[in-house]
């Protein structure tokens, strides 16, 4: 099978790609970054992706623009929902861009994460791949925490503290007095 990665960081691809290849699955990554705050950041976060995804071998497929301002502007008065717009926009871009080079499916190393909502992830992976006649692959990538963190301390990957979003990033360091 030949699977896109939407892969959100270096450290959260370890595990997804090392078990997806021990399926025999073809994989290439595809970095999304418009919602990632602030730029440097993001660039941070794709160096450290494009200088891992060389080591292992993974093709990875990096965004060019930085449409920062279209992510707030769809967010702004739902940021309580942000998560689920977030989602939506990452998934939906991935399963194009596989629709495009013939992929067998799509996934999201977001599936990796203990913070994330997987039943969310998951249901809006489905809807997107039956609109678009792709397969979205779905895994519980959560089983590979613990060994993910360590190989990404191990290897001294850039680690965020934070989803990426200028919202999760104000929660990660405002702290109410």
């Amino acid at each position: 099978m030949k699977l896109l990665l939407h892969t959100c960081c270096a450290p959260c691809s370890i595990y997804p790609v090392k078990f997806l290849r021990q399926l025999d699955i073809d994989v290439m990554g595809f970095f999304y970054r418009h919602n990632i705050h602030p730029f440097q950041e993001c660039l941070k976060r794709e160096d450290t992706l494009k200088e891992y995804s060389q080591s292992i071998n993974l093709k990875v497929i990096y965004q060019q623009e930085y449409k920062i301002e279209d992510f707030i502007q769809s967010v702004v008065f739902r940021e309580s929902d942000r998560c689920r717009i977030c989602y939506h926009d990452r998934l939906l871009q991935t399963a194009i861009i596989a629709k495009k080079g013939d992929f067998e499916a799509f996934s999201t190393t977001l599936l990796y994460s203990r913070f994330q909502n997987h039943e969310r992830i998951r249901e809006t992976g489905e809807a997107i791949a039956t609109k678009y006649g792709i397969k979205f692959f779905y895994h519980d990538f959560r089983e590979g925490w613990k060994s993910g963190i360590e190989a990404s301390k191990r290897l001294n990957l850039y680690r965020q503290q934070y989803c990426g979003c200028i919202y999760s990033e104000k929660e990660r360091y405002f702290k109410k007095c």
